[in-house]
């Protein structure tokens, strides 16, 4: 099996595990190509992508172009004389680049393509109760996240999973696939299935950029879903809300990290109830929403005990 050259791309925590497990196996990464730094924080000092950080702790070249059709960053590409580039997590690429290899270049997708094509896959899967997710490898051409698939791995999710957790298994098991991606294309046997076809006539469930009014939770709606929504946002983006403070009827918005289901009967009406100390419950259409964790804006993360010790919530209609 020869060795191929390889020029790895991605930003975030997502794309560094799958990194790591590349030169664990041996393969020859030649450049890593990733975000440039940008200001980050009160002091607005410039920030390292995490996939930088860990590249240069592992002694790899780094590239981080502003863009991706300067002249100097594709003669610096070329230049590597890459076999194969492999994208992670990271932005979209014109056909310049994505086209230059021999083999091409394979995305790792956070779902089971042809479904949850998009920015925000993981989120999307729990926000719509799903019960399985998973990861793909496929060759990148015009139409995002349309390429012939190589491989996929199917990922379960119980019902009080988290976007975040779920984050955490499909990167283990992501990158256990790219290494096989890899380990296949070298020996020059490896499948490419077209993706038309495989949605049976069926529309594919997409995953399209999450927004700040997306996020927001819509306690009119069952309890299931509204469950779904703040368990598929946390820890991040995270669902929100408002509550009115007692007395002064003021609104103050909220993140939410972390709630209970409570299937039970329901009288209809959908209300706040608080003792005071330690509970902070929603009654929505078929049972209750215990909130847990919660952040108020320009404070901590904090349990609901501590929330209630110091904002005295008014029971109410929502």
């Amino acid at each position: 099996m020869r060795k191929l050259r390889i020029v790895y791309m991605g930003t975030p925590d997502f794309a560094v595990y799958p990194l790591q497990k590349l030169l664990e196996a041996g393969q020859n990464i030649v450049a890593v190509v990733t975000n440039p730094d940008k200001p980050a924080g009160r002091g607005q000092k410039l920030q390292e992508s995490a996939v930088k950080k860990f590249a240069v702790e592992r002694g790899l070249p780094v590239l981080q172009p502003e863009r991706f059709r300067d002249e100097q960053f594709l003669a610096e590409l070329k230049a590597l004389e890459a076999d194969l580039q492999l994208v992670v997590a990271f932005k979209m690429l014109p056909e310049v680049v994505w086209n230059m290899p021999p083999l091409g270049t394979v995305n790792l997708h956070a779902s089971l393509l042809p479904d949850y094509r998009g920015a925000a896959p993981i989120n999307w899967a729990v926000m719509n109760g799903e019960q399985y997710s998973g990861v793909t490898t496929f060759l990148l051409k015009h139409e995002i996240d349309t390429g012939n698939l190589i491989f996929q791995q199917r990922v379960d999710i119980s019902d009080t999973m988290t976007a975040g957790e779920l984050h955490d298994q499909l990167m283990c098991a992501g990158a256990d696939l790219l290494v096989k991606t890899v380990e296949a294309m070298a020996a020059g046997d490896y499948p490419l299935q077209e993706q038309v076809g495989l949605l049976a006539g069926r529309e594919p469930k997409h995953a399209p950029k999450i927004f700040k009014e997306d996020m927001k939770v819509d306690w009119l709606r069952d309890l299931d879903t509204v469950y779904n929504h703040i368990r598929g946002l946390a820890p991040f983006p995270t669902a929100w809300t408002e509550l009115k403070h007692k007395g002064t009827g003021e609104c103050v918005s909220m993140k939410l990290f972390a709630v209970e289901r409570m299937p039970g009967e329901s009288d209809g009406k959908v209300r706040l109830v608080s003792d005071g100390k330690k509970v902070l419950d929603v009654h929505v259409k078929g049972g209750v929403i215990r909130i847990k964790e919660l952040q108020l804006s320009g404070k901590k993360r904090m349990r609901v005990e501590e929330f209630l010790r110091g904002f005295h919530i008014e029971e109410y209609s929502l």
